[in-house]
């Protein structure tokens, strides 16, 4: 009985161990990836400067929701995605046709167009904190809880 009690018992040890092996073979590495919408990578952020050409408080027809500053650039025009926060609320994004602006963020494309994801806009010396740095579109409350009105400094991750 002794002898049949140990051979079960090693039997039912190479079971687990075969199992577990499989487990740890199948693993995939962890690949880094951009988080948050859209899949916003802050270290594939530019600043552009140029100057308002308008600002869209709605999207017109094809663009992606939520409000757009349109910018000159040297480059040409930018579409400049600003979320469906930024004209919204106490420390909303306060600018006009013809003002000179930086605005930092990323582009990518979406649905097979090329958009500008906005980060925090710079306007008379004023920084707009528009998204967090993982591109969530910060809300009206959020803003004011993490003390980003306008003038005041980006909380840095």
């Amino acid at each position: 009985m002794t002898r049949f009690c140990a051979a079960v018992g090693s039997l039912a040890l190479m079971a687990l161990a075969c199992l577990a092996l499989p487990a740890s073979a199948q693993t995939k590495p962890s690949a880094a990836r951009a988080s948050g919408p859209f899949g916003y990578d802050v270290s594939r952020e530019i600043t552009l400067n140029g100057t308002v050409s308008s600002l869209l408080a709605k999207p017109e027809s094809g663009m992606v929701s939520g409000a757009h500053l349109v910018i000159a650039t040297s480059s040409g025009r930018v579409d400049a995605s600003l979320g469906r926060w930024a004209l919204v609320g106490k420390g909303a994004l306060s600018v006009s046709a013809g003002q000179p602006v930086a605005v930092t963020g990323m582009m990518k494309t979406i649905r097979n167009q090329q958009v500008f994801l906005a980060r925090t806009v710079k306007v008379n010396g004023q920084v707009f904190t528009i998204r967090n740095e993982h591109g969530y579109a910060l809300s009206p409350q959020s803003r004011e809880r993490l003390g980003l009105l306008p003038g005041q400094k980006e909380v840095q991750p």
